[in-house]
């Protein structure tokens, strides 16, 4: 059988005997014996770093005039929609809002909102505020802090964490999200060129086989095959977790945006320990250019240059920062091309929360893949990033019965 595509996998094309978004239904109910959930609608994705949450506005959603949950609900909505930022960390991500999608029936809009995971007890004290138990008795969450935190909201809102498997609510918000957007899916022109280089749309519309390099604290990597096969093939532990941890510990930084900030000035150059540093200029007989860091093909030499005493001296907190970004995502990229040889495909999607505000590392990866590959490899990524599990997540709330 030939390759499905995205759009015909959301759109009824496909078999009938899955759900619209590619996957199998797992122990349905009969339609007579469903229940709507009620509103309001959530997906979470608790991650190690950061927690991810996807509100569903639906459109002409009307109450009687006394109805109080109807009171709370609209509290609820209009603290959401008509604020961009909660408190000092969490963010609602208004570029990303999707409109006019359908959502278990309804159409409405969706809101992406983040938070640092660390952050969760005054997200709950939120949820309490606003009378979220009043109304909601269970929410579809995803990550490991969906297992953390369960006892916490059973105990401290009344609410129950419908919890769901991660890689399957990844690759159903991946298939959702580019169902819905037909700019959600590009690529990087010219990566090594500051000047010119620039975002370009993709067509994924026929897109197995892929690899996904989902790249949050930690990294998964799957090869997906067809919208109900996929298996995990490999991953590290050296993250955006890692990446965070080391620029604070290295520059004192607070923040995964601050860190970015000071590797968006810093040049890797002056601490790692470059192809020119070791052969005096390029390795011809590879094909190597002398200003490659070492460690991307050899192993070794990241953060060379500091075993020197008066480099360390010289060093800035913005040469630090670039330097930890490019180890860490000449890793990733290493990883993501063996993996990709072993299961012979030729496309890789880049997705994360790592890959935000992080134009350096998506350029990096897209310049590695093509050339480790002699321009074989295509590195893709996704304008909703780190979203996807938050809705995936949204989209299993159809499940509930």
């Amino acid at each position: 059988m030939g390759p499905y595509s995205l759009k015909d996998c959301c759109s009824h094309k496909m078999d009938p005997s899955p759900s619209c978004n590619g996957f199998p239904e797992p122990d349905r109910v009969s339609d007579s014996q469903k229940r709507t959930p009620s509103m309001p609608w959530f997906g979470m994705d608790i991650g190690g770093t950061l927690t991810k949450l996807v509100y569903f506005e639906p459109h002409n959603y009307t109450f009687e005039a006394d109805d109080v949950e109807a009171e709370v609900l609209m509290n609820i909505r209009k603290y959401l929609t008509k604020n961009s930022a909660y408190g000092a960390t969490g963010h609602r991500d208004i570029h990303l809002q999707m409109d006019n999608v359908m959502v278990n029936g309804r159409k409405g809009t969706l809101h992406f909102i983040r938070f640092p995971t660390s952050e969760m007890h005054n997200f709950i004290e939120l949820a309490k505020s606003k009378g979220m138990a009043k109304l909601v008795t269970s929410v579809c969450a995803t990550g490991g802090g969906a297992f953390k935190f369960e006892d916490t909201f059973r105990q401290e809102v009344n609410v129950k964490l419908e919890k769901r498997d991660e890689l399957d609510s990844l690759i159903q918000g991946m298939l959702f999200a580019d169902t819905n957007n037909s700019h959600e899916c590009y690529y990087w022109s010219d990566p090594k060129e500051e000047d010119s280089c620039h975002k370009m749309t993709y067509d994924f519309s026929q897109p197995y086989p892929f690899l996904v390099v989902n790249i949050g604290s930690g990294v998964s990597v799957l090869a997906v095959y067809g919208p109900n096969d996929y298996k995990r093939v490999s991953g590290t532990s050296l993250g955006g977790g890692t990446f965070l941890g080391l620029c604070c510990l290295l520059t004192g930084c607070n923040s995964f945006e601050e860190a970015i900030e000071l590797a968006t000035l810093g040049d890797n150059k002056s601490v790692d320990k470059l192809i020119k540093d070791i052969y005096g200029g390029d390795y011809e007989r590879f094909g190597l250019p002398g200003d490659l860091v070492a460690s991307s093909f050899l192993g070794v030499f990241s953060f060379g240059q500091m075993a020197l005493k008066e480099r360390r001296d010289a060093v800035s907190r913005e040469d630090l920062a670039r330097a930890t970004l490019v180890t860490i995502t000449n890793n990733i990229g290493s990883i993501a091309r063996m993996c990709a040889l072993n299961e012979k495909i030729n496309r890789v999607v880049f997705v994360g929360n790592f890959l935000r505000v992080n134009p350096i590392s998506m350029r990096l990866l897209a310049y590695a893949m093509d050339f480790w590959s002699n321009g074989t490899l295509k590195a893709l990524f996704l304008e909703h990033e780190g979203y996807f599990g938050a809705i995936g997540s949204l989209l299993a709330s159809d499940d509930r019965v």
